[in-house]
């Protein structure tokens, strides 16, 4: 039975090696990354899916502002071990992490992915036309979705990194975000 449970300190590294499995190294090089790097998830919305004391699926939301005053959530990863893709695990941590965020009253969910995936959960390209990641990014990916009608709009601008700050960043980490960093600005400029 798979139990879906609030992330503990002890899922990190069964965590990251799922993500490694699931998007390669390459995953420590994208838009979205720069976000979450240094960064912790928001309060309450890191969440792990466990088959038989084992990390199989994993999702975490973010604090990021989206334009001048429009606080948001960035959705990622989402990432399910691959041996159970295609059962339906990644929708229910899906429909699980957008019931927590509402409960806890967050307005708008952002995320870049697969559209016709994330369609089925009310994400949309065109409520988030005036929004721009901080980097590269396809913007047929960048999707957003209302908790709260209204909350997006009007929202314009870069997203922004926001909430609370990692105090124990991995350092294998940090020279990947700095020179992910480095990659985009020489891809931009």
């Amino acid at each position: 039975m798979i139990q879906i449970r609030e992330e503990r300190p002890p899922d990190v590294a069964a965590r990251e090696g799922l993500l490694d499995a699931c998007f390669g190294e390459a995953r420590r090089f994208k838009t979205s990354e720069r976000l979450r790097t240094g960064r912790l998830p928001a309060e309450g919305l890191a969440m792990t899916a466990e088959q038989d004391g084992r990390v199989v699926g994993t999702v975490r939301l973010w604090h990021v502002a989206a334009g001048a005053h429009c606080p948001a959530l960035l959705l990622g990863p989402l990432a399910v071990d691959p041996a159970l893709q295609g059962h339906g695990l990644g929708s229910t941590l899906m429909r699980a992490a957008l019931r927590r965020a509402e409960m806890l009253g967050h307005a708008a969910i952002l995320l870049v992915g697969d559209a016709p995936y994330y369609a089925r959960f009310g994400f949309s390209p065109e409520i988030v036309g005036g929004l721009f990641m901080p980097g590269p990014f396809e913007r047929e990916r960048f999707l957003g979705l209302e908790l709260r009608k209204g909350a997006l709009a009007g929202a314009r601008g870069i997203l922004r990194a926001a909430g609370a700050l990692d105090q124990e960043v991995p350092d294998q980490l940090v020279p990947a975000a700095a020179e992910a960093g480095a990659a985009s600005r020489r891809r931009v400029a």
